[in-house]
């Protein structure tokens, strides 16, 4: 006997929004399946206006509102039982964040929750990481975002220390990362990486899947640094248009992907990772899962 529930989760980051659908299968005896249904991702790049300007424009609040009622009539389609909506840093920032959440709220029905770096570091980390981390290890775990990264340490399956720091892709394309924030990244990262010998990454962020789709590999198998490094190279001597035309970039992808690599290769040089590797989650799974075992 089995039975299926129909959960979502909305993502409203700083370089875009998700919608993810999941449908998750309960059987007796059995753990829950978590099977995604339907994703679906919009480029409203709320960072660009919260991390400059301060503040959510006009232009973008119409946007938000027009891709939340798509949000809200696509549960209803899809019978989606229950639902939550996080909103990251852009939203954090913005200083009528606020503001725009009773306007969704009113306009599109969908009632937005704004979450701390620490909170959404949580929700990251409880979507299943399992299958990658042998209990007897210690992996970084990197989730970078458009205006922040989450970074959290596991070690015997368990996280034994995480940190959110302000350093994403939209506020590194717009040189607001001063030197002393990446100097916080690196000693944090030495400080609680120093005590174990053999460190591996788990990245997760729409580039470094978009990295690791380039590199054809299966899903089980990492990136090793120098691989890393090379496509570093490689995106940073194409212009934009060519990683749009050669590369089938998005055009909201193509001028963020390389910030984003360059925060994983810090990540990797600092904690003397060699290998890097790129499971299918994000926020939005770990909002599904977190809802589901009753965490949020």
């Amino acid at each position: 006997m089995i039975t299926i529930k129909k959960y979502a989760a909305i993502d409203i980051g700083s370089n875009a929004m998700r919608l993810l659908v999941t449908n998750i299968v309960e059987q007796d005896g059995c753990a829950p399946q978590f099977n995604k249904s339907s994703l679906v991702r919009v480029p409203i790049r709320l960072g660009q206006d919260a991390f400059t300007v301060g503040e959510i424009t006009e232009e973008n609040i119409d946007r938000m509102v027009d891709a939340m009622k798509a949000f809200k009539l696509l549960m209803k389609v899809h019978k989606v039982e229950k639902y939550q909506a996080c909103a990251t840093s852009a939203m954090r920032e913005a200083y009528n964040g606020k503001e725009v959440v009773e306007i969704i709220r009113k306009k599109a029905d969908i009632k937005i929750d704004i979450i701390d770096g620490k909170k959404e570091a949580a929700i990251i980390a409880a979507s299943d990481l399992t299958q990658f981390i042998n209990s007897d290890k210690a992996y970084l775990y990197v989730d970078v975002g458009g205006g922040s990264t989450e970074f959290s340490l596991f070690f015997e399956g368990k996280i034994i220390a995480s940190k959110s720091f302000k350093n994403g892709t939209v506020r590194l394309l717009n040189n607001m990362v001063s030197d002393i924030v990446w100097q916080e990244i690196e000693k944090w990262i030495k400080t609680n990486t120093e005590p174990f010998e053999n460190i591996t990454l788990i990245g997760s962020g729409g580039n470094i899947n978009k990295l690791f789709k380039l590199s054809e590999k299966n899903q089980d198998k990492p990136l090793s640094y120098m691989y890393v490094q090379s496509q570093y190279q490689k995106l940073n001597s194409m212009t934009y248009e060519q990683r749009i035309a050669d590369l089938g970039l998005n055009p909201d992808r193509a001028d963020v992907i390389i910030p984003a690599t360059r925060i994983y290769l810090n990540a990797m040089k600092w904690s003397g990772a060699r290998h890097i590797y790129v499971p299918k989650i994000g926020l939005s799974d770990g909002i599904v899962k977190a809802m589901y075992y009753g965490k949020i």
